[in-house]
C-alpha cells in the first residue's frame, strides 16, 4: 500500500512536467508567411508564400530546449501580380528550379521579456545559409478549437538583406534610387496545433 502512494505521489508531481514540452505544427490554413520590400524606394510591395510546413517544439521548463524548424516552397510566392511573380521565381531572384525549398532550423531560443522570445537559427535560401534572429511574440497559452485541437499562437519579425542570399538583381534609376530594395522584412502568423 505505502508503494503505491508514493508511486501515485510521484506521477502527480512528474505529469506537469509532461505537459511542459510538447509538439506543434504549424496549420497552414491559418497562418501566414510573408514579407516587404522596398520599390522605387517610395513604396513597400508585399508578398506572401502561401505553402509552408513547420514544427515548434516547445518545452515551458527550459525554453532553450525549444526547436523550430521551417520549410517553405519557393514556387509558392504570391504578389499579387503574376509578371512580377515569375520575375521573382527566375534566376534574377529565387531560381526556384534549382532551389526549389528555403528553410529555417533554430539553433538558440531565448526568452527576451513577459511575452517574447528570441530565437536564432540558420536560415537558408538559394542554397546560401545565414544565421538570422527572430523576434516572437507568444507563444500564447493553448486554447482547443471547436474541433477539439489543442492550439497556440505566434507572431514573428525579422529583417534580412537579400544580397547576403544571392539573391541581387536590381536596376538603378536616374535619381540614384534603385528598383528593389535589399532589406526585405519577413513576418510570421502562425497557429499551431499540438501533435
Amino acid at each position: 500500500m505505502k508503494r503505491l502512494i508514493v508511486f501515485i505521489l510521484s506521477a502527480a508531481l512528474l505529469a506537469p512536467l509532461n505537459v511542459l514540452a510538447a509538439t506543434y505544427a504549424i496549420d497552414p490554413v491559418h497562418s501566414t508567411i510573408g514579407f516587404k520590400v522596398k520599390h522605387l524606394m517610395i513604396s513597400n510591395v508585399k508578398g506572401v508564400f502561401e505553402k509552408f510546413k513547420g514544427t515548434a517544439n516547445i518545452d515551458e521548463s527550459d525554453i532553450a530546449k525549444s526547436k523550430v524548424n521551417v520549410s517553405i516552397e519557393m514556387t509558392s510566392i504570391n504578389t499579387g501580380n503574376t509578371k512580377r511573380d515569375e520575375h521573382l521565381r527566375s534566376g534574377d531572384f529565387f531560381e526556384v528550379a534549382k532551389y526549389p525549398v528555403m528553410t529555417f532550423d533554430s539553433t538558440k531560443v531565448e526568452r527576451a521579456g513577459a511575452d517574447t522570445l528570441k530565437v536564432s537559427g540558420n536560415l537558408t535560401i538559394k542554397g546560401v545559409t545565414k544565421q538570422v534572429t527572430l523576434t516572437i511574440d507568444g507563444p500564447s497559452g493553448e486554447i482547443k478549437s471547436p474541433q477539439g485541437v489543442i492550439k497556440r499562437g505566434a507572431s514573428a519579425v525579422t529583417t534580412i538583406n537579400r544580397q547576403d542570399f544571392g539573391v541581387s538583381w536590381n536596376k538603378k534609376l536616374d535619381a540614384g534610387a534603385v528598383v528593389v530594395g535589399d532589406e526585405v522584412q519577413i513576418s510570421i502568423e502562425a497557429e499551431l496545433d499540438k501533435l
